[in-house]
C-alpha cells in the first residue's frame, strides 16, 4: 500500500510539473507609436510596436488593411529595444486603416492582433 502511495505521489508531482512548464505568456504589445504620432496623408512613415518579449521577425507577418478588407504585406525591421519592431508604411490617402499582425515570439507562441488607426 505504501508503495502505491509513493508511486502515486511521484505521478502527481510529474504531472503538475509538466503542466506548469507548458504555461508561458504570449507576446503582447506594450506600446505603439500611433498613440502619440499619427500617420499623415501622402507621407511614407513608420509605426513602432513594442512587445513584452523578443519577436522572431522572419517568422512573422504584418499587413496593412484598408477599405474593402484589402491586405497588403508590409516590411518591418527590428528596433533598437528588445521586442521592438519598426513597420514601414507607404504614403496613404486619408481614411481608416488597420495594422494586422501575426508575430512569432521567441517563446514559441504566435500572437495575432489588429490595431486600427486613421490617416488624416
Amino acid at each position: 500500500m505504501k508503495r502505491h502511495i509513493k508511486y502515486l505521489s511521484v505521478w502527481v508531482l510529474l504531472i503538475s510539473t509538466l503542466q506548469t512548464n507548458g504555461v508561458s505568456a504570449h507576446a503582447v504589445v506594450t506600446d505603439y507609436s500611433l498613440k502619440l504620432k499619427p500617420i499623415h496623408a501622402q507621407q511614407a512613415d513608420h509605426i513602432e510596436l513594442t512587445f513584452n518579449s523578443k519577436i522572431e521577425l522572419g517568422l512573422s507577418q504584418i499587413f496593412l488593411v484598408s477599405k474593402g478588407d484589402k491586405h497588403d504585406l508590409l516590411t518591418a525591421e527590428m528596433g533598437k529595444k528588445q521586442g521592438q519592431i519598426i513597420i514601414k508604411v507607404p504614403a496613404l490617402v486619408a481614411g481608416e486603416y488597420a495594422i494586422r499582425f501575426k508575430v512569432f515570439a521567441a517563446d514559441g507562441h504566435i500572437t495575432e492582433d489588429v490595431i486600427h488607426f486613421t490617416v488624416s
